[in-house]
């Protein structure tokens, strides 16, 4: 063996390993996300409690299971969804015997739930469950719960593990309606081929999806901003808020927010003591556009429904952005409820002039 071979055997087996590791974990991951859907189907339907929490027993949920990531109320439901979708993995779980402690639990009527073929038109379609398990991420599976049709959902997976696509490209698929424009093209083989992107899988790039991160229980990294410039402002701009001495106390960056497959991250989010609210802030390295003031919507009722906590005011939001012409602050408003309270946080907040200041000091250094 030359010198030069050595190196390209060690290469591809690090690559090889790295990926069958990922896999493996994706795999438990999966498991893990179907079994919350499981219980949680079974107590709703079991559950003497039930009557006490009714409707909000998710809510109440993600309450409780706040120290473990990932256990929002967004989350809670899609793990339901998936279980209610893909019943038949469960033939797969339990004949592995992974959890003991499932059939002691279970309800009979669950049991036979899973280990009862589908009943839809489509059933001749369905693959294997070991093959679906052991193939598709649980990522690719918050995809196709996106499709109201089983025979689209079939498709998707036949294509998703014939083409061995990643994520992105089962997501591009459904996106650009590929089931719907198959079915009319007289070349069906071409227009599914023209879906698959050329660069190989890299286990690092897999492994900095959020939720592998949050099933493994490893912390992000904030580096998410997409130039340096942008980098610097936020570093500076969260010394001079907690310096200003008015009450705010810094509690995030970058926090990410998830909806199925799409993360969205709010560069800083402080606590306001003295409004007893959050206060969100991001950051545009550019000119103010609509869809920045609906982005700040998105984050603000997000907050306001899930991280209100009692006695607290809705949050408000700060829109920052600058370019080298010109520098704009936007304050977004929405969701406060009451003209006493905005003046409240007018008097608090730093004014406009003193954010515009800042900000183009900034962009001079």
């Amino acid at each position: 063996m030359k010198f030069e071979e050595l190196i390209q055997s060690i290469e591809i087996t690090h690559q090889q390993t790295s990926t069958q590791a990922v896999k493996q974990v994706n795999t438990l991951q999966t498991v893990r996300n179907w079994l919350i859907g499981f219980y949680i189907v079974e107590f709703e339907q079991e559950g003497e409690e039930k009557a006490i929490y009714g409707n909000k027993t998710l809510t109440e949920l993600s309450k409780r299971l706040k120290h473990i990531a990932g256990m929002s109320l967004t989350n809670l439901k899609l793990f339901r969804q998936f279980y209610q979708n893909y019943l038949v993995l469960g033939e797969v779980i339990f004949k592995r015997a992974l959890f003991v402690s499932i059939g002691q639990t279970a309800s009979d009527q669950l049991k036979q739930n899973l280990m009862t073929p589908p009943n839809d038109s489509y059933e001749h379609l369905l693959l294997p469950a070991e093959t679906l398990i052991n193939t598709l991420s649980f990522s690719h599976f918050i995809e196709l719960l996106r499709l109201e049709s089983d025979l689209k959902r079939r498709f998707y997976e036949v294509e998703t593990i014939k083409n061995a696509w990643k994520v992105r490209e089962l997501a591009r698929a459904i996106d650009t309606l590929l089931f719907e424009r198959t079915g009319l093209s007289t070349d069906k083989a071409t227009v599914i081929q023209k879906i698959k992107e050329t660069q190989a899988p890299n286990p690092q790039d897999l492994i900095k999806n959020p939720y592998f991160l949050e099933f493994l229980g490893l912390e992000e990294k904030t580096e998410y901003s997409e130039t340096d410039l942008e980098t610097a402002i936020i570093d500076h701009l969260q010394t001079f808020l907690t310096e200003m001495g008015r009450g705010f106390c810094f509690e995030a960056r970058q926090k990410r927010i998830t909806f199925g497959n799409t993360h969205y991250r709010i560069d800083l989010v402080f606590y306001h003591r003295i409004l007893k609210c959050h206060v969100l802030i991001d950051l545009k390295v550019g000119k103010f556009d609509h869809a920045d003031s609906g982005q700040m919507v998105l984050y603000l009722n997000y907050y306001r429904k899930n991280e209100m906590t009692e006695g607290d005011n809705p949050p408000v939001g700060l829109i920052l952005c600058a370019d080298k012409d010109d520098a704009l602050v936007e304050y977004a408003t929405a969701g406060l409820e009451n003209e006493l309270f905005i003046s409240k946080y007018m008097l608090q907040l730093p004014d406009k002039q003193t954010l515009l200041r800042f900000i183009e000091d900034e962009m001079k250094n």
